[in-house]
């Protein structure tokens, strides 16, 4: 089974960049295919960016071009870098992998700030 834990967040201005970690524990790490979501306050959660355990990414329209979703298996490591963040991008975001999503199992994720 694969634990994760989620650190990087911060305040940022509008414009600028932070990089998102995802730390795993287990030793299936390098098959999984990992998942960053975020969720602001009154909205529903949302799927940011993917990426497999070959390494193919898929992101969502709103983040394409502006986020990076990257994986290092030797440090069990996710990465998410986050590049001319804009205030609609303040949310606390979350790694997951498909068995946690399934079982709605959600760790406290990081939080990130955007100010304008």
């Amino acid at each position: 089974q694969v634990q994760l834990v989620e650190s990087g967040g911060g305040l940022v201005q509008a414009g600028g960049s932070l990089r998102l970690s995802c730390a795993a524990s287990g030793i299936l790490f390098s098959i999984k295919t990992i998942s960053w979501y975020r969720q602001a306050p009154g909205k529903q959660r949302e799927l940011v960016a993917t990426i497999n355990s070959g390494g193919s990414t898929n992101y969502s329209d709103s983040v394409k071009g502006r986020f990076a979703i990257s994986r290092d298996n030797a440090k069990k490591l996710v990465y998410l870098e986050m590049n001319s963040l804009e205030p609609d991008d303040a949310a606390r975001y979350y790694c997951n992998t498909q068995t946690g999503i399934a079982l709605n199992k959600w760790g406290q994720g990081t939080q990130v700030t955007v100010s304008s």
